[in-house]
This record gives structure tokens, sequence and C-alpha cells, in this order.
């Protein structure tokens, strides 16, 4: 029997729950008992070395797999409860790319605004305004096949927006791009977080990336090591800056006999 809907919900309430999740690969323990939470408004960054955990932490919020313990939710619903109805509120972008190559710009937005149910109108207005915001209003014609790198990224994260989601999440976006489009892809996340209320999860394993007042969450070998706003997590460890505090923190370990 499907529960009530959540009631009574504040614009401060977090966008994402994620209480005593584990998971486990055969024998190995990929994540161990995470909890955290995201906020409207807010980037918080997941912070790991490769082989963290980050991924998997991604693939159960999105229902990709299924956690065994723990209980994860996207606007106070279960998506292991309330299916799609849960996910509607979250956008992604995943480390993967997702795009049709052989679509044009237009028609991958238009496809996804579809499946969303976003009348023609409205999705085209959407579309416009985010591609615009991201400088890309004017490759809306192009085959993705013919864009570089970035500009792909670019267009996943106005797909990703399209359906005015409360929840965002980004897995690793920027990796393999170069400083400036990287910078340029920071900066307009963390204005869309701030002006569009968005909740942000931020996984990635790059320092400059990270603003002092994100929330941040370091995670090393499937354990949040570190919690709360990144200034005060390098404060508290009394490093310098934040390479520093993460070297502390995780004492030098990689993780990479953990599975991403």
């Amino acid at each position: 029997m499907q529960k009530e809907a959540p009631t009574g919900r504040s614009a401060h309430d977090p966008v994402l729950t994620v209480k005593d999740v584990s998971y486990y690969y055969g024998p190995k323990q990929a994540l161990h008992d995470v909890s955290f939470e995201v906020y409207p408004g807010k980037v918080t960054a997941l912070l790991g070395p490769n082989g963290a955990g980050k991924t998997t932490l991604f693939s159960l919020i999105t229902r990709l797999f299924d956690a065994p313990t723990g209980r994860i939710e996207i606007c106070g619903k279960s998506p292991s409860e309330w299916g799609a109805k849960a996910l509607g509120p979250l956008g992604v972008v995943f480390q993967q790319p997702t795009l049709d190559l052989d679509l044009t710009v237009k028609q991958n937005l238009r496809y996804f605004a579809a499946l969303r149910g976003l009348p023609r109108k409205e999705a085209d207005e959407r579309m416009d305004a985010a591609l615009d915001a991201l400088d890309m209003k004017e490759r809306i014609g192009e085959r993705v096949r013919a864009l570089n790198g970035g500009h792909r990224r670019r267009v996943e994260i106005a797909r990703s927006i399209l359906h005015s989601p409360k929840l965002l999440l980004l897995d690793e976006p920027t990796v393999g791009l170069d400083v400036p489009t990287r910078t340029a892809i920071v900066r307009h996340i963390h204005e869309l977080a701030r002006k569009d209320k968005i909740g942000v999860l931020w996984a990635t394993h790059l320092f400059d990336e990270i603003e002092p007042g994100d929330d941040l969450l370091v995670l090393n070998r499937g354990r949040i090591v570190a919690r709360g706003e990144t200034k005060d997590v390098v404060a508290e460890t009394g490093a310098k800056d934040l390479g520093g505090a993460f070297q502390l923190l995780i004492g030098g370990d990689t993780g990479e006999d953990i599975a991403a």
C-alpha cells in the first residue's frame, strides 16, 4: 500500500536526505552507514579520491541500484516506495555522457522535455533560457557529435535543469575539460543554486571546484570522514587550505580497492 504524501514541507527542508546507507559489492563494503542532507540554495560538494564510493552513492540516489540498508528521500519521498514520483524533482548529470550524438542540441533537449511531459512551447522557452545562460544558444541547431567536450557538458547541464528540479546531482561533470570551461561551469552551477534555490550535490576530486561557503562532505573508503562548511572543515584540521585538509583527513589513502 502506497504511503501518504509528505505534507507541511517548507523551503528550508532538505531536498535530499541520506540516512544510514550501506552498500556491498559481494563481500566488499563500498559504503558504510553514510548519512547527510542537501539543502535548497546550497552546493554540497562530495569530495573524495577515486574509488571512495561517490559514484556508488549517486547510483543509489538515482535508484540505478537499490540500497539494502538505510533510507534515501528526495523532497521527503523515498524512491524505493514512490518510484518515478520520488525522482521527479531530480536532475542528473552523470560522469559518462548520455547525449545522442546523432541528434542536434535542440532534438536532444526536446526529447528529454517530452519525457518529462513539458508542453512544446514551454519546453522551447526553457531550452532557450538554459542554453543562453550557458553561452550555448547559438549552437542549438548543431549535431552533438560536432561539439567539443565542454560544449557537450553544457548541453547536459541545460538538459538536467529543463524541468526545474529541486535537486541536481553532478557526478564529476568537468572531468577532462580545460580550466576555463571548468571554471565557467562551476560558476554557473553556484549561481543557479543561489538564484533558483536548487540543492546541488556535486561529486568531485578537484579542490578548485569547491567554494569556501559550500557544504562539504569528505568521503573516503565509503565513509564520511568530515562534514560542514568548507571553510570550517579546513579550520578544524588546522590546514592552510582545502588540499592540505583533505590530505590530513584521508591520511594519504587513495581507497582505490573500493568500487567507485
